[in-house]
């Protein structure tokens, strides 16, 4: 009986412990960025297909302009998806780090497109991409976890 009182101690605790503010001032910024990137990615995107030949110069304004739409229009969800499962206890993550997430969203996407002009993109390669840049970012944050601790 006594290690169920220490959970519903616990609980209680969390419960009467203050909410952090979940909107922090960055966020806002981050997001009208957002919005500027899938205005200029997207429209950017739709004249240089519609107006232009396919020339290696073309190709790769189309990468560049792939990876801004892409970049600003995961941005948002990955904004809420990061406010989402952040505890209530604990701080918002900062900006940075969510237009990190989002930049690699956006590389994973140019590298897919770009691996499918000669035909070589499958599933087991989209996963082992997708797989690298979930390293990658896992390594990044504990790095920052690290820091954070020791601050």
């Amino acid at each position: 009986m006594g290690r169920m009182s220490e959970f519903i101690e616990r609980d209680d605790a969390l419960l009467e412990a203050e909410p952090v503010d979940h909107t922090p001032p960055d966020h806002v910024g981050v997001l009208l960025a957002a919005v500027g990137m899938m205005i200029v990615g997207w429209g950017g995107l739709y004249a240089l297909v519609m107006t232009t030949l396919p020339r290696v110069g073309q190709r790769w304004l189309f990468f560049v302009l792939l990876h801004v739409a892409v970049t600003g229009t995961v941005l948002p969800f990955v904004r809420f998806l990061n406010i989402r499962f952040t505890p209530m206890t604990r701080d918002v993550l900062p900006g940075g780090v969510v237009v990190r997430q989002s930049v690699w969203i956006g590389l994973f996407v140019v590298t897919c497109a770009w691996l499918q002009i000669p035909r070589v993109l499958s599933w087991p390669i989209i996963f082992l991409v997708a797989l690298m840049f979930i390293v990658i970012e896992v390594f990044l944050r504990s790095r920052e976890l690290a820091h954070e601790r020791q601050e």
